[in-house]
């Protein structure tokens, strides 16, 4: 069994480097919409029994609770420890978790099931960013290596691999390569057919003006 752990901040804590031009309000309600489009992917995805989103923020957990996903609302412990928590109550003992940010709104369901299928039965599969990070990374079991989320992920997830002797598997999967943090970010998501629907009306509607 595989569940899903999607961390999103707080919305007054996230994306500060996201449109600065644009007023706060704007940039939380992308922030959502983004959120929304990843659970809506992967509630799509046959092999994923459960979406857990863990947040801090109350206007986020009642909006992953419209869209269907289970929710952790507790204080924030930084990034990493919030997947470890949310992972441990997910994931049963052997159980897998894939954790994938809350800010890939391109997310293609057929390319996580790929990842899925294709992973190790015991092991490590992740799809980087393009910056160097870690869009989605699945552990089979949960523990099999600790959460290494931030700068130069990717990286660190491999080395976190090889340390413990777990086979690792990586695909780069073009519809988990752009994760928004930047403006060029938001416009480069928009050539991929796969960016979901709400994100893709919300940056249409700013375009408009």
């Amino acid at each position: 069994m595989t569940a899903a752990v999607v961390p999103v901040k707080a919305l007054a804590a996230s994306k500060s480097r996201l449109f600065p031009e644009r007023p706060r309000r704007d940039v939380e309600q992308l922030s959502l919409a983004m959120m929304s489009d990843v659970i809506a992917c992967l509630r799509a995805v046959a092999g994923v029994t459960r979406v857990c989103v863990v947040t801090p923020d109350a206007a986020v957990s009642e909006r992953a609770e419209a869209e269907g996903a289970f929710v952790l609302l507790r204080p924030d412990p930084g990034l990493n420890p919030a997947i470890e928590a949310a992972s441990a109550a997910v994931a049963g003992p052997g159980d897998g978790v894939l954790v994938v940010l809350g800010d890939v709104a391109a997310a293609d369901p057929a390319e996580i099931t790929r990842l899925l299928a294709e992973a190790p039965a015991r092991g490590v599969a992740l799809a980087p960013s393009r910056d160097g990070g870690t869009s989605a990374l699945l552990r089979r079991p949960a523990d099999v290596i600790r959460a290494c989320f931030g700068r130069d992920s990717a990286k660190r997830h491999r080395e976190a691999a090889a340390a413990a002797g777990a086979p690792l598997l990586e695909l780069a999967l073009p519809s988990l390569a752009i994760d928004v943090d930047l403006g060029e970010d938001a416009r480069a998501i928009q050539s991929l057919e796969t960016l979901g629907p709400r994100t893709r009306a919300l940056l249409a509607a700013w375009e408009r003006g």
